[in-house]
């Protein structure tokens, strides 16, 4: 082989060589930058956003906290630890579908092992689904509650082996720091709050009002139904409530319910529905009884790429986010009270929301 042969093929290497590590260098940087978004700042529970969920904590440093020392029990590796999780309800809702994904996510990206289990709607499944999860090892316990009350059987099992237990998305009836360590979750007060004033801007706060409710038995519907009507009360009085009736977080029964609404109040201005869902199935029965887009005024609460596409066609006057993403945050609240330190007992997270405004360029940040 001439030299001159020998240069070109060392050349050819080099530039190889260079182009392998510059790609290398690339997946570095963009795995870093992935594992960074879902578990920046771990240890620490006062961090103010996780990047790759969206949920920021409304007050970081402040309210009661909870530790090790306080609550029972002793340090552990989360790393090294076993953690179960609940789900409530079926995962035909994209809420419930992308909360779970989210605790899977965070579980595989740390490398701690997780034990699932869904309630399927089912309350008396659920408390059987978690002492099961303390049967096969769980060292901590994230709970997406289906009712807030009923929880001593749980309570008592966890209890007595000082198992941590993270609350997210729904309160059960107990003691913070005694029954359970954490609450990660929204303030469906004001969820409501916003919900009433974004009805209020929709009808000019005149006119008469309907509630789909949630589901009865948790913290959600009560204090979502306790915003809207406080705040309607005390901004639009000519805002009249004429209707509430529960259409348990479904869409089919929250069709099933306007239509029902449709018949006996057909002149309604608007509807508030508590979750998505329902909301979508108010949709449904405004479309089938001939309605028009916009003609009555509908509010809801989640995010749901399906309720902000809503807005863009005119369906939908206003969503109120309810963030589900709770995997970072909840492995977060446990690796750092696993390690000694102190976590809030009632970490609340900053929900946005969605208008005729910003549906279009947000849809993308849309579960």
């Amino acid at each position: 082989m001439t030299q001159t042969a020998r240069l070109r093929r060392n050349s050819s290497r080099a530039l190889l060589a260079a182009g392998l590590v510059a790609s290398l260098a690339l997946a570095t940087g963009c795995a870093k930058s992935e594992d960074d978004k879902s578990s920046s700042d771990q240890g620490s529970s006062s961090s103010q956003k996780d990047s790759a969920g969206g949920q920021e904590v409304a007050s970081p440093d402040g309210g009661p906290t909870c530790d090790i020392s306080a609550y029972g029990g002793k340090k552990l590796d989360l790393k090294n630890a076993t953690v179960g999780f609940s789900q409530s309800e079926k995962e035909a809702n994209p809420f419930r579908i992308a909360e779970t994904a989210s605790l899977k996510a965070e579980a595989k990206s740390r490398g701690v092992k997780l034990l699932t289990a869904n309630a399927q709607s089912q309350f008396s499944k659920q408390i059987s689904d978690v002492q099961d999860l303390i049967a096969k090892g769980a060292d901590l316990l994230v709970i997406a509650p289906l009712n807030s009350d009923g929880w001593e059987p749980v309570l008592r099992s966890a209890g007595a082996k000082h198992i941590p237990i993270v609350t997210v998305d729904r309160k059960i009836n107990a003691t913070a720091c005694k029954d359970y360590v954490s609450f990660i979750g929204s303030d469906f007060v004001e969820q409501g709050k916003r919900a009433a004033d974004q009805m209020i801007e929709s009808t000019g706060g005149k006119g008469t009002v309907a509630i789909l409710l949630g589901a009865a038995g948790n913290n959600v519907t009560t204090e979502r139904t306790k915003g809207f009507e406080d705040r309607i009360k005390e901004k639009a009085p000519d805002l009249k409530i004429v209707f509430k009736q529960t259409g348990e977080f479904a869409r089919e029964k929250g069709q099933q319910v306007t239509e029902q609404l449709i018949q006996s109040k057909p002149d309604i201005d608007g509807i508030y529905a508590e979750n998505d869902e329902m909301g979508l199935g108010a949709v449904n029965a405004l479309k089938s009884a001939g309605k028009k887009a916009g003609d009555v005024k509908i509010v809801t609460v989640d995010g749901t790429r399906n309720a902000v596409q809503g807005i863009v066609d005119g369906w939908i006057s206003g969503v109120i986010e309810s963030n589900p993403r709770f995997g970072p945050l909840a492995f977060q609240t446990l690796d750092s009270f696993t390690k000694g330190d102190k976590v809030g007992q009632n970490i609340v997270i900053k929900d946005s929301a969605y208008t005729e405004d910003n549906a279009k360029s947000d849809i993308g940040k849309a579960f």
